[in-house]
């Protein structure tokens, strides 16, 4: 059974005990900051291991609570599978607690436990009462139907039962997607003395490996995978799902931040105007403006734009969701499907959230019409739906398409016949555009192969692989290559790749120089000088001599007696046809020296050549005729 890898969240009012909560359960104070020792108060996020066995392994993020470190709250729970509410029994449901509630309503966290702690500090009497209070206030939240348990971190009463509970639920979960392209929102940038720059983050979707190369997005930086630690201890591989601090070559520190993005592939899209689907809070206190500033919260990311409506003016509430465009200051990394929470800068408060429609959001008209239109994008066509899929796992088999789609197989079936997808070996989907950039991208490959070597016959099939599978499966491009052969785009002679117009040839300005070579060496015959003589006369480098000795072999221009002497192709066929017609069916080396009139120097490498390539056979002191 395949690992899976969770990260749950605590969330709830400043003081209500959220790092005690973690600490008792994990043995870790996530608390690191001298000014949260001092202050007591959770500043930045906070991180710990909470289990791992077998099957399942999850990580803990300690959200701080107070209204000023907002954005690190919504930062950390962005990536989560499950929430711990914290809400302490003396002072209940506050309006923090509510704030954070909303967050997780608009970030579409669905699965949560509601941690009643600091049980020491209210009568045993008043405890019902406690928690009929706290689950009215929940009412028509995601934690309505939530299960409660009662906490106390100091004495440690309830943690190995909420500890058990947050194990069984995350094991009825299905694991974020882990074969599709990796991405991970950087909350933390640091240096660590002697290795460079690190960030930290919750895998989204997807691996990375070590060694793998990555760009930081939206700027566009590449960058390597030099180290990973998932809790402080290396590993070979981070998964969805996963906290994991990745050791970066290639960036410093000051080129980094929260809020920008590590990614494998070119898929994702950078963009400032995104099409939105979004709800707003229940109790705004102020109105919501056409065009008004808004400050964005999307993955780790917070970047400042406004809001646009197309159906109206304003909203002072609003119970349904509104259709409308977020205009951006800075681009920002995201698609299809991405949660975010919108946020007023001034005064400060959390006024909605909601989900992206199209991240290439385009220039409307007012009106009824461009909120059809987006109705339409939200809902997406069948095919919209298809091809987004396909777009973001570059092929599925059928059963991942179901999956990723929500649609039923009848109707995926039915749609997949269309041209724009590719059924390929035989059980996956891909797309024909797709098919059409990974063969320009393989010929762009192995075009520049030939302007480097045009000596050589063309890219090792296994390196073109090798250079292509960290962007497609291996799968499909093995597969765009055949179909490239078959079309005649590409050219196979053994394990060698080319382009099917492409044949081998000296580079124009050493030609003249090897036609000399040639030249002289059929000049001398049968006694010919050592063969780095000839290329040291054309003037021919040294570091060219082995290529180019191997291309005019391939080319079948000269034959290489052993690694001193070589024949032009002719005088090699003139030898052997001459040696045939004035012996047997076999001969001795005497006598072959009296016929070609060579001295043992090169009758011996001749004659060991014929055995190399199959013509003779040596039988005790004679050769005998194969062919």
């Amino acid at each position: 059974m395949e690992k899976r890898y969770f990260t749950i969240g605590m969330a709830g009012h400043i003081d209500h005990g959220k790092t005690s909560l973690t600490k008792a359960l994990t043995n870790v104070d996530t608390d690191r900051l001298k000014e949260e020792k001092e202050r007591q108060i959770s500043i930045e996020l906070g991180f710990a291991p909470l289990y791992e066995d077998d099957e399942i392994q999850i990580s803990v993020i300690d959200v701080p609570g107070h209204e000023r470190f907002i954005r690190q709250m919504i930062a950390g729970v962005a990536g989560i599978d499950l929430v711990v509410l914290v809400v302490a029994a003396d002072e209940g449901v506050m309006p923090q607690t509510k704030e954070h509630l909303d967050i997780l309503k608009f970030l579409g966290v669905k699965n949560g436990i509601i941690a009643i702690t600091k049980m020491d500090r209210v009568d045993e009497e008043f405890i019902e009462l406690v928690k009929d209070d706290i689950l009215t206030e929940l009412e028509g939240t995601v934690f309505q139907e939530a299960p409660v348990v009662l906490v106390d971190s100091i004495s440690k009463r309830g943690i190995a039962e909420i500890k058990e509970l947050i194990i069984r639920k995350l094991k009825e979960l299905e694991m974020r997607d882990a074969k599709g392209a990796f991405r991970l929102p950087i909350d933390q940038v640091f240096t660590v003395k002697g290795q460079g720059t690190v960030v930290r983050g919750t895998v989204y979707e997807g691996t990375v490996e070590e060694g793998q190369a990555l760009k930081i997005m939206p700027k566009g930086i590449e960058v390597r995978a030099r180290q990973i630690q998932v809790h402080h201890k290396q590993a070979e591989k981070a998964f969805a799902g996963q906290r994991a601090a990745i050791n970066l070559s290639g960036i410093s520190r000051e080129d980094l931040e929260r809020g920008d993005v590590l990614v494998s592939s070119e898929h994702f899209i950078v963009t400032k105007t995104i099409d939105v689907a979004i709800r707003v809070v229940s109790e705004l206190e102020h109105l919501i403006k056409q065009r008004m500033p808004i400050k964005l919260h999307i993955g780790t990311a917070e970047v400042m734009g406004r809001i646009v409506f197309f159906d109206r003016n304003e909203i002072k509430e609003e119970n349904g969701e509104i259709l409308c465009q977020l205009r951006l200051e800075e681009e920002i990394l995201t698609k299809r499907g991405d949660r975010f929470i919108i946020r007023r800068p001034s005064p400060t408060e959390t006024i909605g959230g909601g989900w992206v429609i199209d991240p290439r959001g385009n220039k409307y008209r007012f009106g009824n019409q461009t909120i059809d239109e987006l109705e339409k994008k939200k809902v997406g066509s069948p095919k919209e739906r298809i091809t987004a899929a396909l777009m973001e796992a570059r092929s599925l088999p059928l059963h991942e398409l179901i999956k990723r789609t929500a649609l039923d197989e009848e109707t995926l079936t039915e749609h997949l016949q269309d041209s724009s997808f590719v059924f390929y070996n035989g059980k996956e989907f891909t797309l024909q555009t797709m098919i059409d950039s990974i063969e320009e991208d393989i010929y762009d490959l192995i075009q520049d192969f030939h302007q480097k070597y045009p000596m050589k016959i063309g890219l090792n099939k296994a390196e073109l692989l090798q250079s292509m599978q960290k962007r497609f499966p291996k799968s499909l491009v093995e597969f765009v290559v055949e179909k490239g052969i078959s079309n005649h785009i590409f050219n196979r002679r053994e394990q060698f790749v080319s382009l099917a117009e492409f044949y081998p040839h000296v580079p124009k300005n050493w030609a003249k120089r090897v036609d000399n070579l040639l030249e002289e060496l059929t000049k001398d015959g049968y006694k010919v000088r050592y063969v780095k003589d000839y290329f040291a006369t054309a003037g021919i480098p040294d570091h060219l001599t082995v290529e180019l000795r191997r291309f005019l072999e391939d080319q079948n221009l000269i034959v290489m007696l052993d690694d001193q002497f070589a024949y032009a192709e002719s005088v090699f066929q003139n030898a052997v046809n001459k040696l045939r017609e004035h012996t047997g069916t076999e001969f001795e080396v005497g006598e072959a020296k009296e016929i070609l009139n060579l001295s043992r120097k090169y009758m011996i490498p001749f004659l060991e050549r014929l055995d190399a390539i199959g013509l003779t056979k040596r039988v005790e002191n004679k050769r005998v005729w194969k062919k």
